[in-house]
C-alpha cells in the first residue's frame, strides 16, 4: 500500500511494517457491518473511524483485490449483503460449504471419470479458445478445471472457491509450479472482486436435476466479469423429462404412507392423516 501524507492517514507496507519513512505507521482497526467504509475507484479504500478517515491506496488493482477479498470474507465482517446471502439461509450455506470442504467429497467428484474426462476433453479439444486467455473458474474446488485450463494454454486463471477447499487448491497450485498462472481467490463469486475482466468462465455448476444446490445462479452471476464476446464452458444445459411407470417404487412409497392408516397406534387412531401422507410421499421427487 502507498502512504498518503497527513496525520490522519496510516498505511501498511507489504510486510505489515513501515517502509523507512518516519510518518508511516501500522494501521490496525476492527471492521464490522457498522463501520463506515467504502471502495474508492479501482485501487483505493476508505475507512472512517470516529472523526478520522483513513484512505488506503494500493499500487495495483491486483493488490487492491487481494485486500478487498480478504476483508469481505473475514467471518462476521461482511461489508454488505451479497446476492448469495440474499437468496441463501446462513445455516444452509455453512453446511453446503462445509460439505465441499472435505477432500473425500472432492475425491468422489474427481473419481467420476466420465465427468472429469469429459471436462478435460472439452477444454483441451478447444485449446484455441483458451490459448493466452484470462479464465475464471467458478467454485473451483480442488482446482482440477483450472489445471485443465492451464494445460490448454490459458495465460491466467482466477480460481474462486468459497469453502476451505481453497486452501488445498492453493497447495496443489504451488506443488504443480503454477503460481504464476493460477490465482486462488477464497470467497463466493458474488462477493469477491477480480482485478480484470476475463475471456472465459468455466465451472461444474450442475446439481441433481440440473438445478439442485443453485450453483447455476452463481455461474450466471459470474458473467459480470466476462468480456463482450467471451465464452462459457459449459454453455447449455438440458433437462429431459419422460413419463414412465415403476410399480415397485409405487408400492414402496404407498407402503410408507400406509403407516398413517393405523387405527390404533399405541392406542391412537392415525388414519385421519393417511391422505396427507400419501400426498406428501408422492409429491416428493425420488432421486436414484
Amino acid at each position: 500500500m502507498e502512504h498518503l501524507a497527513g496525520r490522519d492517514c496510516g498505511t501498511l507496507g507489504e510486510s505489515g511494517g513501515p517502509r523507512g519513512h518516519e510518518d508511516v505507521c501500522v494501521f490496525k482497526c476492527s471492521v464490522s457491518r457498522e463501520t463506515e467504509c467504502s471502495r474508492v475507484g479501482k485501487q483505493s479504500f476508505i475507512i472512517t473511524l470516529g472523526c478520522n478517515s483513513v484512505l488506503l491506496q494500493f499500487a495495483t488493482p491486483s493488490d487492491f483485490c487481494s485486500f478487498y477479498n480478504i476483508l469481505k470474507t473475514c467471518r462476521g465482517h461482511t461489508l454488505e449483503r451479497s446476492v448469495f446471502s440474499e437468496r441463501t439461509e446462513e445455516s444452509s450455506a455453512v453446511q453446503y460449504f462445509q460439505f465441499y470442504g472435505y477432500l473425500s467429497q472432492q475425491q468422489n467428484m474427481m473419481q467420476d471419470y466420465v465427468r472429469t474426462g469429459t471436462y478435460q476433453r472439452a477444454i483441451l479439444q478447444n485449446h484455441t479458445d483458451f490459448k493466452d486467455k484470462i479464465v475464471l473458474d467458478v467454485g473451483c474446488g480442488s482446482g482440477i478445471l483450472s489445471f485443465f485450463a492451464a494445460q490448454a494454454g490459458a495465460r491466467k486463471i482466477y480460481a474462486v472457491e468459497a469453502s476451505t477447499m481453497a486452501q488445498h487448491a492453493e497447495v496443489l497450485v504451488k506443488s504443480n509450479n503454477l503460481t504464476d498462472r493460477i490465482v486462488v481467490i477464497p470467497g463466493k463469486v458474488e462477493e469477491v472482486s477480480l482485478p480484470e475482466q476475463v475471456d472465459i468462465i468455466i465451472s461444474e455448476p450442475m446439481g441433481y436435476m440440473l438445478f439442485n444446490e443453485r450453483m447455476l445462479e452463481s455461474y450466471l452471476h459470474a458473467k459480470k466479469y466476462l468480456r463482450p464476446g467471451g465464452n462459457m464452458f459449459p454453455t447449455i444445459g438440458d433437462v429431459h423429462l419422460a413419463p414412465f411407470t415403476d410399480e415397485q417404487l409405487y408400492m414402496e412409497q404407498f407402503t410408507k404412507a400406509n403407516f398413517w392408516y393405523q387405527p390404533s397406534f399405541h392406542g391412537v387412531d392415525l388414519s385421519a392423516l393417511r391422505g396427507a401422507a400419501v400426498d406428501e410421499y408422492f409429491r416428493q421427487p425420488v432421486v436414484a
